[in-house]
């Protein structure tokens, strides 16, 4: 077990040392080529855009070209596409993965994602009271999971809501 320890170590040790090396300077790439959806909506397929923000398990971040390779999951929130021609577009994610490869290309890949401006914000409201008033009803801990669940999504989206 010790050798197998040593190998995986040393082979993991080799592994980042190569990937660091191959690992450049920014190519001086302006644009990022974007890949959007859901299982529902396609929204960008490998269209040029200046910079995406997103909202992370980890925290929200930027990307911007030349970031560096990162995968991360996506919490319910805001994902905002700075396309092209000044022109921001925002949507909300309920939850989802962003890829950044290393030759620049980003991936979205979200459960569900809809424009910011389809949403109604009273909808919302709505239905966070509902996900409250199970919360405190609920005597099943997959109730309460599942109305802990609800209650950060619609406090996301009501939050992405009142600050456009």
């Amino acid at each position: 077990m010790a050798a197998s320890l040593r190998v995986g170590r040393l082979l993991g040790t080799s592994l980042r040392a190569g990937w660091i090396a191959t690992r450049g300077y920014s190519n001086g790439a302006s644009m990022i080529p974007l890949t959007f959806g859901s299982p529902y909506e396609s929204f960008y397929d490998n269209v040029n855009v200046k910079q995406v923000d997103v909202s992370a398990t980890t925290g929200s971040f930027g990307i911007l070209p030349d970031h560096v390779p990162a995968v991360s999951v996506l919490k319910p929130g805001l994902v905002t596409i700075y396309e092209d021609d000044n022109k921001t577009v925002k949507y909300f994610a309920s939850s989802g993965t962003v890829t950044i490869n290393t030759d620049s290309t980003v991936q979205i890949l979200a459960e569900e994602a809809v424009p910011l401006d389809r949403l109604d914000a009273q909808a919302a409201r709505t239905g966070l009271e509902k996900c409250q008033q199970k919360l405190t009803s609920s005597s099943s801990e997959q109730d309460r999971a599942e109305a802990n669940i609800g209650v950060e999504l619609y406090e996301a989206m009501l939050k992405a809501l009142e600050g456009n």
